[in-house]
């Protein structure tokens, strides 16, 4: 296998020009660079990983925190950030939270502080005033989507915007019976997102001066197609309230309300109009109107600022950073026929 020598012989520089080309700490010329990359490509070198440890004091490695790994927004993000990482040279260490409350708190008091990692990037992690002050005794660059957390770097959608954009749009084609698929419980370990984008909804319907009925609005308890489903069936099968159209506080959800919606014999977009949120894998082929909050490019602007951070600490970035979000019009919404 070539060594460090090997790959400075064969580029014509000194060793120390090849440590610094391959750590990307120190500056070197771009061509000078790439002509030791391209060497040490050519002749298999691999540096060493502690060796570079000992002369940078860094990792290459970021842990990444993340409540599941097995739900859609956190896997499609996990999917950009783990591209985006190794393409820029650094390894992944993954903390999942979802098993159970020992686990979490051994993540927090003992696995991160031992700081094998340069930065920290949390996914919609909602954490505890604990949590948050051993995370600070990292002393690393942190990084967060989905939500604030206190010493780090945020990126986010306004999600009262979202439900708000959802149901004008809905009330642009001319329903005022407009239902809501959400929920009124606060878990402390996830961002509130849902009664966010219940505040939106609620918002706009007073803009257009629709008073929101109590009966329009159906509480689930996790993202699901069956819940989805659970719910809009109580919503449609009301004889005195059944609304001609649904805001689903995501594309899960809605796509439940649209099977519910065909058991009853109803048809889509004719009977019933829906809007969801997220703009998941799904969306395209139920064909559901949606807010897309656009995962993957939250999750690529998360690891471009932590590179940025990383690269130089007195770089100025916002404390949060909110995502833009966008109406995407499909086949699930259409004008109410009187």
């Amino acid at each position: 296998m070539a060594g460090i020598v090997d790959v400075a012989r064969e580029a014509g520089v000194s060793t120390a020009t090849v440590s610094r080309a391959l750590s990307g700490k120190d500056y070197i010329s771009p061509a000078t660079k790439a002509l030791v990359e391209e060497v040490a490509e050519r002749l298999g070198y691999v540096p060493s990983a502690s060796a570079y440890t000992l002369v940078t004091g860094r990792t290459k490695n970021i842990g990444v925190v993340v409540p599941y790994v097995d739900r859609w927004f956190f896997s499609s993000a996990l999917e950009t950030v783990d591209r985006e990482l190794v393409k820029a040279g650094y390894d992944v260490t993954l903390y999942n939270l979802s098993s159970g409350d020992d686990h979490r708190k051994s993540i927090f008091t003992k696995s991160l502080p031992r700081k094998r990692v340069d930065a920290v990037m949390c996914i919609s992690v909602r954490m505890s005033e604990a949590e948050i002050q051993s995370l600070a005794k990292v002393n690393k660059p942190i990084v967060a989507i989905g939500g604030p957390i206190a010493g780090a770097k945020c990126i986010k959608i306004d999600d009262t915007a979202a439900g708000k954009l959802a149901t004008e749009h809905l009330i642009a084609m001319g329903h005022s019976k407009i239902a809501m698929i959400g929920s009124s419980e606060i878990d402390e370990k996830f961002f509130d997102v849902f009664n966010e984008r219940r505040a939106g909804y609620e918002l706009a319907l007073k803009d257009a001066g629709i008073t929101a009925r109590d009966a329009w609005y159906k509480s689930v308890s996790k993202y699901a197609i069956s819940e989805g489903y659970a719910a809009a069936k109580q919503l449609l099968g009301d004889p005195h309230n059944a609304p001609t159209a649904i805001f689903a506080s995501s594309d899960e959800l809605a796509v439940g309300a649209m099977l519910a919606a065909k058991d009853m014999g109803l048809t889509i977009p004719n009977d019933l109009s829906i809007v969801g949120v997220d703009n998941h894998e799904l969306s395209d082929f139920f064909g559901i109107t949606t807010i897309n909050q656009n995962v993957h490019g939250q999750a690529a602007q998360l690891v471009k600022t932590m590179l940025q951070l990383l690269d130089d600490p007195e770089h100025e970035v916002a404390d949060q950073l909110e995502w833009p979000v966008e109406l995407i019009v499909r086949s699930s919404t259409a004008r109410l026929v009187s």
